[in-house]
């Protein structure tokens, strides 16, 4: 049997001259910009204008383009050769990313020319928001209706508390606090993870649920290597625009650890790979804030890129999927939002999933 693996992920510029045109995907998305579709391009038009040069000095810290694309590859690489050994059924896999190329609809077209006999969509983001993995979900859905791809498909929706996604994050941070040679008691790991607007999470949906839950399952890990009690929060970044955002900021909690004369170590808990909110924000502007606020010392956990466990773990996940006949469903599946969040596409609990 032939099947493809298709891995969503937000897309990046790969080069200054992409800034523009990809902030302008960006913003002409009704998930990102929530106003009426009559308005969307216009405003979609002026903010890019309005972000492009400050986005593009980012950029240019890191070479004048995101590694995001590189950094997917190596994982979609490793993820196809981990799959096609076993020797049993042939595997594609393929990236799809929302706001630059590859996007969406080209690698529809390569699916549909793979011709595969059945199809998982695997988001490479762990935690579920309206803003990501929906958005890349819709737009899939649109696109390989436009051409006719008609394939049996499974979706998988999130994996928060996946375990070897939990153990991948663990194994980082227990390196890097060995590595920081810092007294647990003078330490605070900063859980960071992207920002939402806050009336985005007050209309249901699961995304800060579902970070608290990997941050959660992670302490739980490490107290269980009998690495002693950590003083630890969950945080968030990367907030842009006049409207309130959910928190508390990455920025807050760094200058919180300073006035608590505090050693930090921070988590990209939400990102997969390294991008320009890792790079810049977390290696540089944070860094540098750290040190202006007193932070004793400042450590930062890698992004999962290749590690061993993660890839594992999206074996683990391609495989949950296509043993179930649910069409969207979680991994190791069945609902793991809670029960007053809306936003949630699973739509059964995990004691109802089917085996």
């Amino acid at each position: 049997m032939k099947i493809a693996i298709v891995l969503f992920n937000l897309g990046a510029p790969d080069s200054l001259e992409a800034v523009g045109p990809f902030l302008r995907n960006l913003f002409s998305d009704p998930a990102i910009l929530r106003v009426p579709r009559i308005l969307r391009p216009l405003l979609a038009g002026w903010i890019s204008r309005r972000r492009t040069p400050e986005a593009q000095n980012i950029y240019a810290k890191i070479g004048g383009g995101s590694p995001l694309l590189s950094e997917t590859q190596r994982q979609a690489e490793a993820l196809a050769s981990r799959l096609n050994d076993r020797g049993d059924d042939s595997y594609g896999v393929f990236i799809a990313m929302r706001y630059w190329h590859p996007l969406i609809p080209e690698t529809v077209t390569k699916v549909e020319e793979f011709a595969p006999d059945r199809i998982v969509l695997v988001p490479l983001y762990p935690q579920y928001s309206s803003t990501t993995t929906a958005s890349s979900m819709r737009a899939w859905q649109q696109a390989a209706k436009e051409i006719g791809l008609s394939r049996p498909t499974n979706t998988v929706c999130c994996y928060p508390e996946q375990a070897e996604w939990v153990e991948c994050q663990t194994q980082l941070l227990a390196s890097t606090i060995a590595e920081s040679g810092e007294n647990l008691g003078g330490l605070r790991i900063l859980f960071s993870a992207h920002g939402l607007p806050k009336r985005i999470v007050d209309a249901g949906d699961p995304y800060p649920d579902h970070v608290e839950r990997t941050a959660k399952r992670i302490i739980n890990s490490i107290l269980h290597r009998n690495m002693g009690e950590l003083d630890w929060v969950v945080c968030y970044q990367s907030k842009v625009g006049p409207l309130e955002w959910i928190g508390p900021s990455t920025e807050s909690e760094i200058v919180r650890a300073g006035r608590d004369q505090k050693s930090v170590v921070i988590a990209p808990i939400s990102f997969v790979s390294e991008h320009s909110e890792t790079l810049v924000e977390l290696d540089m502007t944070f860094r540098d804030l750290a040190e202006r606020s007193g932070v004793r010392t400042f450590h930062r956990v890698p992004a999962a890129g290749v590690h061993l466990s993660f890839i594992s773990g999206l074996v683990a996940i391609v495989d949950s999927a296509l043993a179930r006949e649910t069409k969207v469903d979680s991994a190791p599946g069945g609902r793991v939002c809670a029960p007053g969040i809306s936003d949630c596409p699973c739509p059964t609990n995990r004691a109802e999933a089917p085996p």
